[in-house]
């Protein structure tokens, strides 16, 4: 089963091992204080977790781009990629948007990711279509969903 928790400091050995190799134990923990101080640049953000029976297999964002307004992120390790995680974390995320009281989540996704791409659409969000380079100079595209 398939779950998102904030992250907590006896989870930086596995963040260290599957993401982090080359940050300390310490440098992790710190890390995830950050995270868990609800705020990052000035807005509402999440690093969450992504269990599977309570191993961790990944981490998701929930991030504030405007009052009514999300962007949602979901990092599956690539060991655990093309397991459905995704696919079942993302009720557990857009819940999570609603929940906060956002109405719409706005998404960039990279032309490249046809996984994100794939379950962006399997998820009802929309696209124009239209691509355009982000600042990390990334083609990518938005999708929006309404959260109703």
């Amino acid at each position: 089963m398939v779950r998102i928790r904030l992250f907590t400091a006896e989870d930086a050995e596995t963040i260290k091992k599957r993401q982090y190799p080359d940050m300390t134990v310490d440098e992790i923990e710190r890390m995830i204080a950050d995270w868990n101080s609800g705020v990052f640049e000035g807005r509402r953000f999440e690093m969450l977790a992504v269990t599977e029976y309570g191993r961790i297999t990944g981490c998701a964002s929930l991030a504030e781009r405007s009052q009514s307004v999300a962007s949602l992120g979901i990092e599956i390790f690539s060991e655990e990629q093309g397991k459905g995680i995704a696919s079942n974390a993302m009720p557990h995320l857009l819940e999570a948007a609603k929940q906060a009281g956002y109405r719409t989540v706005l998404d960039q996704v990279r032309t490249d990711n046809t996984a994100s791409i794939r379950l962006h659409e399997a998820f009802g969000f929309e696209t124009d279509g239209y691509a355009y380079r982000n600042k990390r100079d990334r083609e990518v595209v938005l999708y929006l969903k309404l959260l109703v």
